[in-house]
């Protein structure tokens, strides 16, 4: 039988992978006339994979918490332009104002299913 905590677990982490994902494009966007910045990015879909059990990090037991995100700073990869800079700088701000378009309407999307799965639990504690 799953507990609370697992009905919520997958989406809460979800959630702060795609606020992670935010933080690092946004700081992409500010830096976007810094010289020789180099634009990061999250690999969302292989952090994602490690949190679902079914990357290389996995629970043997059900005792066992299963681990969101390691290091952050080192899970980031480094993007590479398709209009390199004179200036050394890789961010590209059309292209990082569309992955931040984009990640913030997934956020939101998994911010719905939360509060969905959560909705689901207080009707099921109400026994309605």
């Amino acid at each position: 039988m799953k507990s609370i905590g697992d009905h919520l677990n997958f989406h809460a982490s979800a959630l702060q992978l795609r606020s992670r994902r935010n933080d690092i494009l946004a700081s992409n966007i500010a830096n976007a006339a810094t010289p020789n910045f180099k634009a990061r990015d999250l690999n969302y879909d292989q952090q994602i994979r490690k949190i679902d059990g079914s990357g290389p990090l996995t629970a043997t037991d059900n005792k066992h918490f299963k681990v969101a995100v390691e290091n952050p700073h080192q899970t980031l990869f480094y993007r590479q332009p398709l209009n390199p800079s004179l200036d050394g700088n890789t961010v590209e701000l059309s292209v990082e104002q569309l992955e931040f378009s984009e990640n913030s309407v997934r956020y939101q999307t998994s911010l719905e299913f939360l509060n969905n799965r959560i909705a689901g639990l207080m009707s099921a504690i109400r026994g309605e």
